[in-house]
C-alpha cells in the first residue's frame, strides 16, 4: 500500500505512533506535519530540550505520560475536520502541560502555487474592446 492510499487522519496518527517515544520525554513543544497533494511528507518536533538556570545548563525532566499523549493525538486527528480545500501547506501543533493537563493550539497554514493557477486559468487578453478599459493614446 502507497501512502497516498491512506487518509490524512490515517496518516496523522501514523505520525504519532512514531513521535511517541520523543513526545514521552518532552512536556512541550511544536509538533509540525508538512502536506502536499494531502499527504504528509516532513514531519517532526521543535523544542527546546535543553534549559538554562543559575548559569547550568539541564536537560528537561519529565514529559508527556500515556494520557497525555493519547489526548495529543485526539485533539490533532479532531483538528482536521477544520481543514478546508486546501491540499499543501503545514499544521503546526503548539504543546505544553499545565497543572497536569496537556494544552494544544492548532494553527494551519495553506499554500497556493501560482504556477498551478495559471494552468487552471489561462492568461487572457484582460485589456480588451469588451472590457471598457482598453488604452486611449
Amino acid at each position: 500500500m502507497k501512502i497516498e492510499q491512506l487518509s490524512l487522519a490515517r496518516q496523522l496518527d501514523l505520525v504519532f505512533k512514531e513521535l511517541d517515544h520523543e513526545l514521552s520525554g518532552l512536556d512541550s513543544g511544536v509538533v509540525f506535519v508538512q502536506i502536499r497533494n494531502n499527504v504528509i511528507g516532513k514531519f517532526g518536533i521543535r523544542h527546546n530540550p535543553i534549559t538554562g538556570r543559575d548559569g547550568q545548563m539541564e536537560i528537561e525532566d519529565g514529559g508527556l505520560n500515556d494520557t497525555q499523549r493519547t489526548s495529543f493525538r485526539a485533539m490533532a486527528l479532531e483538528t482536521l475536520k477544520f481543514k478546508r480545500n486546501w491540499t499543501h501547506g503545514e499544521i503546526a501543533y503548539d504543546f505544553t502541560v499545565r497543572q497536569g493537563m496537556i494544552l494544544v493550539d492548532a494553527t494551519m497554514e495553506s499554500n497556493y502555487n501560482m504556477a498551478s493557477l495559471m494552468i487552471r486559468y489561462p492568461r487572457t487578453n484582460t485589456y480588451n474592446k469588451d472590457s471598457g478599459m482598453e488604452s486611449t493614446s
